[in-house]
């Protein structure tokens, strides 16, 4: 297509992010979403203390299990402008992908005086996809016969089982461990970590799928009421690669292909404090994403020949921070309502923000709402609801290895743009059994 000033090379990942913090939920089950997901230092709920720490679950003297589910609606929208002979054509997609569901099964063993309670969770911690359809009038979505990319879809999940154990030095401190045993299944369509044909252009994968493992450790004090904190570690959990089968469009084999992506360590420090009528929580969060395989890496394959691939190696995240914050107010029996606000910093480099096309739900601003409601001293539910803003657009110029150059080393393609901004709205259900 001769009008385009030069017919890019557009990249998307599909292993990023599903519509919360980065790479990873805010928040396990209604009741931890609703919190902001703050639990590091307030243990009020099995989940968050599973989650977040592993020590936290010696607060709970009985046996208790939950079982939550919630379906996640998301709205991102893509965008991007190039340049022709004729000035900037510049275009929008919508996403036409439906509801997630995120599943969650947790149960603690605890017992009144003993010093030892164990915990065994299940817990999809990252998911994500985008459905956005070939477009002729958006040019990231033009038909890769045109120089776009076309149908972009993606899909990707992460269940995480953990096998706690906590350990009650005294009456109101406490150490844990976690080993975490993890699955995660991706599909992206095109497949942006192979290199392209020059005639058939980027293949569609199949579903691929890895397992992995890792650890979390960590300490945590308080009691009934007053003051209370906590402290955690989660390492990076390390995956096998995905080998992905790949088949052009017109329905041809395309070479295979490998990738390693790795989930972030965590580490999270929190604070709470109870009185009879409320319960505070506040938690800081630092993902590492910087270190991670997978996210380390950065910009372009390179080839045996020295040149770039057209595959992409990485996707240059950078470490990302998060502030979580709830509020649990019992003014009613046996009916507490909850509050949460979370905020994270994007981890998406303006530089590289075209790699993470398919990723675009990184959620500056989360609110939640949620209640409780007691119906026998077995069985309790809980419900949230929330909605994140990704605020401003991520944004970043579309990148071309064909223009790499010492002074260009992304291949930054000058007057273009690719951006995206979302929206997201969950809706969380869960019971509580206690025995």
């Amino acid at each position: 297509m001769k009008k385009i000033y030069l017919i890019f090379i557009l990249v998307i990942t599909g292993g990023a992010v599903f519509a919360q913090t980065g790479h990873l939920m805010q928040g396990i089950g209604a009741f931890n979403m609703s919190m902001g997901g703050a639990a590091t230092g307030q243990a009020l709920d099995i989940n968050g203390a599973l989650q977040w720490n592993s020590a936290a679950i010696s607060k709970f003297d009985s046996t208790i299990a939950t079982v939550d589910i919630g379906l996640m609606f998301s709205s991102p929208t893509l965008y991007s402008t190039v340049p022709t002979q004729n000035g900037p054509v510049s275009g929008s997609t919508d996403s036409e992908l439906g509801a997630s569901p995120l599943p969650s099964l947790a149960v603690v063993f605890g017992k009144k005086d003993s010093k030892h309670t164990f915990g065994i969770s299940m817990f999809g911690v990252s998911g994500f996809g985008v459905d956005f359809p070939e477009s002729t009038t958006n040019p990231i979505n033009f038909p890769q016969s045109m120089g776009g990319f076309g149908h972009i879809k993606s899909s990707y999940m992460l269940m995480q089982i953990g096998i706690t154990y906590s350990y009650s030095i005294t009456d109101k401190l406490s150490v844990g461990v976690e080993p975490v045993f993890n699955y995660e299944s991706l599909k992206v369509e095109p497949n942006p970590l192979t290199s392209p044909s020059m005639t058939y252009g980027y293949p569609n994968s199949d579903n691929a799928s890895a397992v992995g493992f890792g650890a979390q450790i960590g300490v945590y004090y308080g009691g009934e009421e007053g003051f209370k904190a906590g402290v955690s570690y989660k390492t990076e959990q390390f995956f096998g690669d995905f080998t992905f089968n790949n088949t052009y469009l017109d329905g041809s084999e395309a070479p295979d292909n490998t990738f390693q992506m790795n989930f972030p360590a965590i580490f999270s420090a929190g604070v709470g404090f109870s009185k009879e009528m409320f319960d505070f929580a506040l938690d800081y969060r630092h993902v590492f994403y910087s270190g991670t395989e997978g996210f380390e890496a950065k910009g372009w394959a390179i080839g045996d020949n020295g040149y770039p691939t057209g595959a992409v190696a990485g996707f240059g995240w950078q470490d990302m921070d998060v502030i979580s914050v709830g509020l649990q107010i019992k003014a009613i029996d046996n009916f507490p309502v909850r509050l949460g606000y979370t905020y994270n910093s994007n981890p998406i480099d303006p530089e590289l923000a075209m790699y993470s096309v398919s990723a675009t739900a990184v959620i500056k601003n989360a609110v939640q709402f949620g209640f409780g409601f007691k119906l026998s001293d077995l069985v309790s539910i809980n419900a949230a609801y929330h909605h994140g803003m990704s605020g401003e657009k991520t944004s970043g110029q579309m990148l071309n290895p064909m223009m790499i150059t010492s002074d260009n080393p992304y291949g930054a393609v000058p007057g273009s743009e690719v951006a995206y901004d979302m929206t997201t709205d969950l809706i969380v259900l869960g019971a509580t059994f206690t025995f």
